[in-house]
């Protein structure tokens, strides 16, 4: 194979454009995120009691749910959190375990419990892990706690118009919620206590479905809505009525109502002064620099625009792990192919040069192929591998070279100088190939999450050498044959005159 591929350029020609077509083909392709996917294997359940204390989470929620998951296939472990308001568990499943069946399983379970509290609220259940934090961005301004999360809200939804930007979050609010003030002496007035009146409230605020409507062609779904969300609707709220048509109101009564974030703790300030938190994820199909290019841009055109006491301010940029790594890769790469250039044409003519260095870039660009074909990203345990390749796989054509050229000093023809160069090194390349694929490739048999992220760089590695060693044996000798015949005068001459003869004569 090899004296066929050194003898007809045409074929070694059409595969070194196919791994360089295919290589560029799918650079668009490759995601770029800051650490490899991890599979976590971890499903949570949430669920919503308003209203309810911890220990009421705990009674209420956590129990049922621990009950009901006892027999789950493949379950490793699990824990429930109580907090006020809402109860939360998270099932981690066994590495052996399908995580669409265990998906399927913990559904089942959930949806067999039947003595939830009553305001309890439908069981939410998602998968952990799926996505990843891009970026924050904090929105400073002298606002009360209701308008920045307004504000906030609205950031939000303009960020999720851009087709770039797939997941945005809002934070750094505690639990929203309306005081009503209402003094002792008007209660007394009225014969009412606090209790009727935050009975009457809970009564009214009603937002619940009440059945179908089927029409000959469609069906509507009826559903009840009285939730007061503002505290002007609050204010309209009937407390007491008679039979003549007379209404008490609660802003009637009431002194204040005040529309407030309880807890100052949760609140979120920026240099002393009050901010709202848009966290943006990404999933792992979404590109990390794409997102985070798509979020600057979003950030600069709004700061041109607002006020200088509203800023928009990016925080916790995990893009700019990503950028960095990818500007040493590429500037190493760059720097490598140099000096590796530089030195090799000490020894050889600039034409045999050029086709020993040209293996770096081929070689880097077939192994991208390779990583988009596995479905591998460009991050940083890739590129921790990328790195290592620059400094290993040009050893491969070197060695092939100097032997190719060693044999056609000694007086062979240019095509069995590269049959018989590439004969004496070429167990000897295979052999560092397959200890490499040794020492590298046991990284593969880590588990848990870090053989997963572990497992990224035997695999990067070895199909960027892979990629080098069918250029090394299958490219890289017609190329060498080809420079030979083309200076084959330069070659007989240069033991006689120049530089290059005076340099070789002092190395030896």
């Amino acid at each position: 194979m090899i004296r066929f591929f050194a003898a007809h350029p045409t074929a070694a020609n059409i595969l070194m454009f196919i791994i360089v077509l295919l290589g560029l083909a799918s650079l668009p392709s490759l995601n770029k995120e800051t650490f490899p996917e991890i599979k976590l294997n971890k499903v949570q359940v949430s669920i919503a009691y308003p209203g309810a204390s911890a220990s009421e989470v705990e009674e209420g929620i956590c129990n049922r749910l621990e009950d009901s998951t006892d027999g789950i296939s493949f379950l490793e472990e699990r824990s429930c959190e109580a907090r006020d308001n809402i109860g939360i568990m998270v099932l981690d499943m066994q590495e052996s375990g399908d995580l669409q069946q265990f998906i399927d399983d913990v559904n089942a379970a959930v949806d067999a419990i039947t003595d939830f509290p009553d305001d309890a609220e439908d069981p939410i259940i998602t998968e952990l892990g799926r996505t990843s934090s891009v970026a924050s961005i904090a929105i400073n301004a002298e606002l009360s706690q209701p308008e920045l999360k307004a504000l906030a809200e609205y950031y939000r939804l303009r960020l999720l118009a851009l087709p770039q930007v797939p997941i945005v979050e809002v934070s750094g609010f505690s639990t929203h919620e309306f005081s009503v003030r209402i003094k002792a002496e008007t209660l007394r007035n009225y014969k009412l206590s606090i209790q009727d009146i935050a009975d009457a409230i809970k009564q009214q605020a009603i937002d619940l479905p009440a059945g179908e409507l089927k029409a000959e062609q469609r069906t509507y779904q009826i559903r009840i809505e009285n939730e007061r969300r503002t505290a002007e609707g609050l204010a309209d709220l009937v407390i007491l009525s008679d039979e003549k048509g007379g209404r008490l109101r609660l802003g009637d009564i009431a002194t204040t109502i005040v529309d407030e974030f309880t807890d100052e703790e949760m609140r979120v300030e920026l240099d002393g002064r009050p901010a709202a938190l848009l966290t943006v994820s990404k999933n792992s199909s979404d590109d990390t620099l794409t997102v985070f290019n798509a979020i600057k841009d979003f950030v600069d055109a709004e700061n041109a625009m607002l006020p200088e006491s509203t800023r928009l301010v990016i925080t916790q940029n995990r893009a700019s792990i990503v950028q960095d790594r990818l500007t040493l890769l590429l500037r190493n790469g760059w720097q490598g192919l140099l000096l590796a250039t530089i030195t090799l044409f000490v020894f050889f003519s600039w034409r045999y040069t050029f086709w020993v260095a040209l293996g770096l870039p081929i070689s880097f660009i077939g192994g991208l192929m390779v990583m988009s074909l596995l479905g591998i990203t460009i991050n940083m345990i890739s590129m921790v591998a990328l790195l290592m390749a620059i400094g290993i796989l040009m050893d491969d054509a070197i060695v092939i070279s100097e032997s190719i050229e060693h044999e056609y000093r000694n007086g062979e023809t240019p095509l069995q100088a590269t049959v018989n160069g590439i004969a004496k090194v070429g167990r000897g390349v295979l052999a560092s190939f397959a200890t490499s694929a040794m020492l590298f490739g046991s990284l593969l048999f880590l588990k848990g999450d870090m053989g997963q992220v572990m497992g990224v760089l035997p695999v990067v590695l070895l199909s960027v050498l892979t990629i080098s060693l069918v250029e090394a044996f299958l490219i890289l000798p017609h190329h060498l044959k080809h420079s030979l015949e083309k200076h084959r005068d330069q070659f007989q001459q240069q033991d006689k005159k120049g530089w290059r003869h005076s340099f070789e004569n002092r190395f030896e």
